[in-house]
């Protein structure tokens, strides 16, 4: 499994975990302007992030071997992003129903002010 390392200036995002799918993207000024912008039409899909270093901020990526890696390797003005997995980090349930027991372990009356939740139907 090959690995690359990229190193970074800035601190890590903090809700950058191992499992993340690493993407880069070119980037080009605006015209009339030295604020440099990418673009979605240049993404290109890095890695899986295999290992991350706090000091200095560092990501290991394990990337496909198949394409060389100086060809396709970011370099330092290119933007780099992460996206989570799908597969693992689902926020909401899945289904048509949910049961849900609340129980008071204590002696003493309490009041529930308010309940909530995030539900996805999973199939129609």
């Amino acid at each position: 499994m090959p690995l690359a390392t990229l190193t970074f200036s800035e601190p890590l995002n903090s809700s950058l975990q191992l499992g993340d799918i690493v993407y880069y993207s070119s980037t080009n000024s605006a015209p009339n302007s030295n604020i440099p912008k990418a673009t979605t039409a240049s993404m290109v899909k890095f890695g899986v992030v295999n290992n991350i270093i706090v000091d200095p901020p560092s990501v290991k990526v394990i990337y496909d071997a198949a394409i060389p890696l100086p060809s396709f390797s970011p370099s330092n003005p290119d933007y780099i992003m992460f996206e989570k997995d799908k597969q693992v980090n689902s926020s909401s349930l899945i289904g048509y129903y949910a049961d849900v027991k609340l129980v008071n372990d204590s002696k003493e009356d309490v009041m529930l002010f308010s309940l909530g939740s995030e539900v996805s139907e999973s199939s129609k």
